[in-house]
This record gives structure tokens, sequence and C-alpha cells, in this order.
């Protein structure tokens, strides 16, 4: 499978919109997802609208929902390219 991306700020875009579709498919508010992760709700405010965010955020959120696993097997997937292309 062949992704291509075109920014970084598509992917933090992306991160968020995941963020907020399992947040809400969970029943839960922003303060609640942010007590559960111990993190503040401007934290996943900022993450749900594409803001920077530290990686360990983003992994704390991942691993809520149970999707480091799958964030993890994609990784072992990946197929170093020679090619490189800037994201910014």
């Amino acid at each position: 499978m062949v992704i291509s991306i075109r920014s970084i700020k598509e992917v933090k875009e992306k991160i968020g919109l995941v963020c907020r579709q399992q947040r809400k498919a969970n029943n839960l508010s922003r303060n609640e997802l942010a007590e559960a992760l111990d993190v503040s709700a401007t934290t996943i405010q900022n993450i749900e609208n594409g803001k920077n965010s530290t990686l360990d955020n983003i992994l704390k959120i991942a691993n809520h929902f149970g999707l480091l696993s799958s964030i993890y097997d994609s990784l072992n997937t990946f197929e170093h390219d020679e090619t490189y292309e800037s994201l910014y």
C-alpha cells in the first residue's frame, strides 16, 4: 500500500480527526479524555484541531483507543526508500 503524504499539516489534521472521532465514538468529552490521559483539555483540543503536540501525547491517545499496535505494525512494514522528499 502506497500512501502519498503531502504535508506534515495534513498528517496533524488527520491525527486530530481520528482523535475526535474516537473520543466521540466512546462518548467522552475533551475533559474526560484529558483526565484519563493526565493532560489538559487544551492539549486534546489542540490535537483535534491539528495543532502541535508532543509525540508522547499522540501515543497516549493512540494507546487509549487501542491504536498503538496498529501504529507499531505499520512502522514494522515500512520499507526504506532512498528517495527523500521534504514534508514541509
